[in-house]
C-alpha cells in the first residue's frame, strides 16, 4: 500500500486530546466551545477538498474492480484547491438558501434557488433541476415518477453541509434532508445524504469510526436497503478486519452484481454503478479500514472504485472533522488558496467558514439549544441531545404517491434560468 497508518500520527491525536466534546452535568446537552467547533468545521471542508482532489484522476475509470495500487495517484499539495468541483459548489447553493432565507426556508424555495443555479449537473441533480424548471416543485422533482435517477448518489455527495452546520443535531440533519434532498432524490438516494450528514454531525463529538457510522445509521430507516448495506459493511469489517479487499468482494457481489440491490439506480446494468448504497459502502470502507489515518482513509475509499472522488471526499470530510485544524498534517493546508471563490458561488474559503459558523449558531438555537459565554468571554454551544426518529422506509422501485407539487405562476416567475 502506498499509504499506511502512521502510528506516530495516531499516537499524537490521542495525546493531544482527541475526544472533542463533553456533556453537561445532567446529560441533556452536549457542550462544544465555539472555537473548537470552528477548528473542526474548517477541517470538514478541507477533508472534502482533499478527498475529491486526490481521488479526482480516477473517477469512474475503475468500475466493478479495485483500483490497482500502481494506478493510485500521489498527493500533491495543490490538490487541496478544488474550486470547480460539483462535490463542493452544489452544497454551497443550499448554504446560500439558508443564509438568504433563514432556517425556515422550505423545500419549494430550495428548489427555486437550485433551479436558478448555473453549473453543469448530471444524474439526479440534472433531472431534478430540469423538473424544477418545468414547474414540478419538490418533493415531486425528486420522486421516481419524474426522476429516474432518484436512487443515485447526488444528495449523498452534497449533504456534507447538513452535518457541518448541525453539530450533534441529527434531527436537524434529517430536517435539512427533507428541505434539500427532496429536490433531487428519494428513498435510498435521500437516505445516503442523511446518513452522511448525520456522520458529520456526530464527528464533532466522537472519534471512533464505528460509533460515527452507527450514529449515521440511527438517522435513516432500519428497513431500508441503504441501512442493510452499511450494516453489512460493518459486519464484514468484523469478519475481515485486516483485509479490506475481501470485504470489497463481498460488497461487490451483493450490492453491485446482484440486480435486486440496484433496481432503481442509473446504470442498473454493467460495470458503471452510481447507486447511493454501493458508493456509500465505499465511504464506510475508507472510514473503517482507514482506522483514523487520513492518507489510508482516502486511499481505500478511492481504490474501491466507481465514484472514486466523491466517496473519499465524504470519508475524508467526516474523518478530518474528528481531527481538527490544529492537528491536521500540514500537507493538507500548505498550498490552500483562501481567497479564490468556489465556482458559481459567493464564497471563498474564509467566506464559507464564516457562513457555516453563523448558521451553526442559529441551528443550535433552533433545535432548543443555546449559545453562552464562559468566564473568559468565549462562546460555548449547548447542544440538546435528541434521538432521531426515522420513519418507515420508502423505496424507489415501489414509491409512494406523488404530492402533485407544482410551482405557482408567481413562483415560476422567480425561476429565470431555462434549460
Amino acid at each position: 500500500m502506498k499509504s499506511t497508518p502512521s502510528l506516530l500520527f495516531l499516537f499524537g491525536l490521542c495525546c493531544a486530546g482527541f475526544a472533542p466534546s463533553s456533556a453537561d452535568a445532567d446529560g441533556n446537552f452536549r457542550v462544544l466551545p465555539m472555537a473548537e467547533y470552528r477548528d473542526r468545521m474548517v477541517t470538514a471542508w478541507l477533508g472534502q477538498m482533499a478527498g475529491v482532489g486526490w481521488g479526482g484522476p480516477t473517477e469512474f475509470k475503475f468500475n466493478g474492480k479495485i483500483i490497482p495500487e500502481s494506478e493510485y495517484p500521489s498527493w500533491e499539495p495543490d490538490m487541496i484547491n478544488q474550486f470547480h468541483q460539483d462535490d463542493l459548489y452544489v452544497e454551497m447553493t443550499f448554504l446560500r438558501t439558508l443564509e438568504t432565507h433563514g432556517w425556515d426556508a422550505d423545500t419549494r424555495q430550495a428548489g427555486i434557488d437550485f433551479a436558478n443555479s448555473g453549473y453543469p449537473l448530471w444524474h439526479a441533480n440534472k433531472s431534478g433541476r430540469l423538473n424544477l424548471r418545468k414547474g414540478i416543485a419538490p418533493p415531486d422533482s425528486g420522486h421516481p415518477q419524474f426522476n429516474n435517477h432518484a436512487d443515485d448518489i447526488d444528495y449523498q455527495i452534497e449533504a456534507d453541509f447538513s452535518g457541518i452546520i448541525a453539530p450533534g443535531l441529527p434531527t436537524l440533519v434529517m430536517e435539512l434532508g427533507e428541505t434539500f434532498g427532496r429536490v433531487m432524490n428519494y428513498g435510498d438516494g435521500l437516505y445516503g445524504g442523511v446518513f452522511v450528514g448525520a456522520m458529520y454531525s456526530e464527528a464533532f463529538f466522537e472519534t471512533s469510526p464505528r460509533a460515527i457510522i452507527a450514529a449515521g445509521l440511527r438517522a435513516i430507516p432500519a428497513d431500508s436497503q441503504y441501512h442493510e448495506c452499511i450494516s453489512d459493511v460493518l459486519r464484514w469489517h468484523e469478519e475481515y478486519p485486516d483485509n479490506w479487499e475481501t470485504a470489497w468482494e463481498r460488497i461487490n457481489e451483493k450490492y453491485h452484481l446482484n440486480p435486486d440491490y440496484r433496481r432503481a439506480s442509473c446504470g442498473d446494468k454493467g460495470d458503471f454503478n452510481i447507486d447511493a448504497k454501493l458508493n456509500g459502502a465505499y465511504i464506510v470502507m475508507g472510514l473503517l479500514y482507514g482506522a483514523g489515518d487520513p492518507d489510508k482513509t482516502i486511499e481505500i475509499a478511492t481504490r474501491c472504485g466507481q465514484d472514486s472522488d466523491c466517496n473519499p471526499s465524504n470519508a475524508a470530510g467526516v474523518l478530518f472533522t474528528t481531527i481538527g485544524a490544529k492537528r491536521l498534517p500540514e500537507k493538507f493546508t500548505s498550498a490552500l488558496k483562501r481567497d479564490v471563490k468556489f465556482s458559481h458561488t459567493a464564497y471563498d474559503f474564509d467566506g464559507l467558514i464564516a457562513v457555516c459558523e453563523k448558521l451553526a449558531r442559529e441551528g443550535v438555537v433552533r433545535a432548543g439549544g443555546r449559545v453562552e459565554k464562559d468566564k473568559e468571554g468565549a462562546e460555548v454551544l449547548y447542544i440538546p441531545v435528541v434521538a432521531p426518529q426515522p420513519g418507515k422506509a420508502e423505496q424507489c422501485w415501489s414509491p409512494g404517491p406523488i404530492a402533485n407539487s407544482r410551482y405557482s405562476d408567481a413562483e415560476m416567475a422567480q425561476i429565470t434560468a431555462k434549460e
